[in-house]
């Protein structure tokens, strides 16, 4: 069992054959409904030919980008809760402190004989042990999952390329991920923050289980790029990262100004907390606070349940088990055509100020 109140991840299948013909559609999930009548609740969403518990986990916080890096001991509290609720679709990478927040999951797995609990992706393409930057040469892949699975002690379900190199040819990076597909090394493949042109074009090489990009009430960027609409018509998963914008859509953000953000926290150079966009960003945070007092739960409960009536399956990140329980319960939040529509009103009306990303890791994406 992954949760009571959602269905057992099965781990023997055999994906990476374009001809299966009986895969769930990952997207055409919502019921036709009238205004002020709930919606049917989203507690498992389709992934490829299973069906997973959301909202998932985003590990990367214990050890990396927030300025926390977390012993075992430390994380064990959040990770046990996520067993305990059934929360157990969770996110890692190999740059992600250097093979270090691989290493943290595959010990608490090990150690708490978990492993059937849990389905567990993870990326490389970041050149984290030879220089930095972008690479998805078929020998990186290679040797990076075999890192992978030394790390965390066995094979990951979900392998991405984390960005995709602009001077290696799909040609040569998606043959070799799915090679280590076929090879059992992995069982499904995705790619991460790529274009929509990159995603047809890749999936015509080799089937694409899944693309990880962000995704939020806060930044809805690829709604209108093209790389949402392509995944629904080729029927590839979307996993938001950053479901909550990076910290933004939590009651209690505790940062008044952008001085506030700690060392080694990527928001510290990311343009959208920095100068004047951090004050204009917090007060479209208002306004969504505004519609989940409203509806009397959280603003992560109402920007999850938006996230997950998209088909999305977000993978909100912290450190904190209180936190994990809080989103959590986002799954019982149903969002009625009106709240919807107010939603979509206050993110139409006031898109977020600054790019992404600092310049160097804003060059990085979209490819």
């Amino acid at each position: 069992m992954v949760g009571k109140n959602s269905r057992n991840i099965n781990m023997s299948t055999t994906p990476g054959d374009k001809t299966q013909t009986k895969q769930p559609q990952p997207f055409d999930i919502n019921p036709v409904a009238t205004p002020n009548i709930p919606t049917k609740m989203v507690k498992t969403l389709p992934f490829a030919n299973l069906e997973v518990p959301t909202p998932g986990f985003g590990a990367m916080g214990l050890s990396f980008g927030l300025g926390s890096n977390l012993s075992l001991e430390e994380a064990e509290p959040v990770l046990l809760k996520a067993i305990e609720l059934g929360c157990t679709f969770w996110d890692t990478a190999v740059v992600y402190q250097a093979g270090v927040n691989e290493k943290l999951l595959g010990d608490f797995i090990r150690k708490h004989n978990v492993r059937d609990k849990v389905f567990i992706a993870s990326k490389c393409g970041f050149n984290v042990f030879g220089g930095g930057g972008v690479t998805n040469s078929a020998a990186h892949i290679k040797e990076y999952i075999e890192g992978t699975i030394e790390r965390l002690g066995f094979a990951p379900d979900l392998y991405y390329l984390h960005r995709i190199d602009p001077n290696t040819p799909l040609e040569e990076s998606i043959p070799a991920l799915d090679e280590i597909r076929r090879a059992g090394k992995t069982k499904y493949i995705g790619l991460s923050e790529c274009s929509a042109a990159t995603l047809r074009k890749a999936n015509s090489i080799a089937k694409i289980d899944a693309i990880q990009a962000e995704y939020s009430a806060f930044e809805t960027l690829h709604e209108t790029d093209g790389l949402i609409d392509t995944c629904r018509e080729l029927n590839v998963a979307y996993v938001a990262y950053s479901p909550l914008g990076h910290g933004w859509l939590v009651d209690d953000f505790p940062f008044k100004t952008p001085d506030d953000f700690v060392e080694g926290d990527f928001r510290r150079t990311s343009p959208k907390f920095q100068g004047e966009n951090f004050y204009k960003n917090r007060a479209i945070v208002e306004e969504i606070k505004k519609l989940a007092a409203r509806r009397g739960c959280s603003i992560s409960q109402i920007a999850l349940a938006w996230v997950a009536a998209q088909g999305f399956i977000a993978i909100p990140g912290t450190t904190k088990a209180t936190r994990l329980e809080q989103n959590w319960a986002s799954r019982e939040i149903d969002l009625t055509e009106e709240e919807k529509e107010a939603m979509r009103q206050i993110i139409d009306a006031a898109k977020p100020h600054g790019n992404r990303y600092g310049a160097v890791h804003q060059a990085m994406v979209g490819h």
